[in-house]
């Protein structure tokens, strides 16, 4: 018990160290923020100091932070969704070459349809509610997701299976200790690339159906030629992405890919 804590501690100990080269890339972009404000001026790009002012005063405001966690809550509700879907049909599609290869048609059309598209569609069947925001993000990630559970079960290694089966282990322990982990090295990083596109198709969907939410406050800034406040509401919503994929999908992934450390050459670093 105390030296698995220990292991813990010391994977949360490595995690929170690798952030300072996250931190570093955050730095030089803002550096290059700061070059293009300085060449085109405040009314093009605000500095980033103006910018974390505005969400500052947009974060203490009440009505604002409900318009953000509107569309946090859209966003996440569509993402689950979709990860739920195309998870469970991208592994049944692995297992089930016939049903794979019926399935990239469609999953061709669905993605040959851009999302705003969908979003004309969901309006005029739902209008301008929730539905119309989590159904296009259903609609724009849920293929992504398959494709990563389809390729996590065709590239898995099978010798592993057929080596767990040798030493007495069911369909059901040899799927859920060997062949879901291995899946999951797919799966979440098509899960990282779902999220974000969640979060910038449900502000697409809500700028353009008006719905409220992020969206709608960038409608408004657009409206008012209100750049600083524009970027404010990009600069919220990306911090909720950083909140919900750092805060839920990375400490799940690193749990999930312990096996890696343990294959990886003693000495050898990420």
């Amino acid at each position: 018990m105390i030296a698995a804590c220990l292991d813990r501690l010391s994977r949360l100990g490595r995690f929170l160290w690798s952030g300072w080269a996250g931190l570093a890339g955050l730095c030089l972009l803002a550096a290059l923020w700061q070059a293009g404000h300085e060449a085109y001026g405040s009314f093009i790009l605000p500095a980033p100091v103006e910018t974390l002012n505005a969400a500052w005063r947009l974060l203490h405001d009440g009505a604002a932070r409900d318009l953000l966690e509107l569309t946090t809550l859209r966003a996440l509700m569509g993402f689950a969704l979709s990860a739920v879907i195309g998870v469970a049909l991208g592994v049944a599609a692995g297992y089930s070459p016939a049903t794979l290869r019926l399935s990239r048609p469609i999953l061709t059309v669905i993605l040959g349809v851009p999302p705003i598209a969908w979003i004309v569609l969901a309006m005029i069947w739902f209008g301008a509610s929730a539905l119309t925001v989590a159904l296009t993000i259903l609609i724009a990630t849920t293929p992504v997701v398959f494709m990563g559970a389809v390729e996590g079960v065709t590239t898995r290694d099978r010798g592993l299976d057929a080596m767990a089966q040798v030493f007495g282990a069911g369909p059901l322990r040899r799927f859920t200790h060997v062949a879901a982990r291995q899946i999951a090295g797919h799966v979440l990083p098509a899960l990282v690339l779902a999220l974000g596109s969640s979060f910038k198709v449900a502000i697409m969907a809500e700028l353009l159906a008006n719905a409220g939410g992020v969206g709608g406050a960038l409608a408004r800034a657009r409206s008012m030629l209100d750049i600083t406040d524009a970027l404010a509401w990009v600069a919220l919503a990306v911090l909720a992405l950083f909140l919900v994929e750092y805060g839920l999908i990375r400490p799940v992934q690193a749990e999930l890919e312990r096996w890696r450390d343990a294959a990886r050459p003693w000495g050898v670093k990420r």
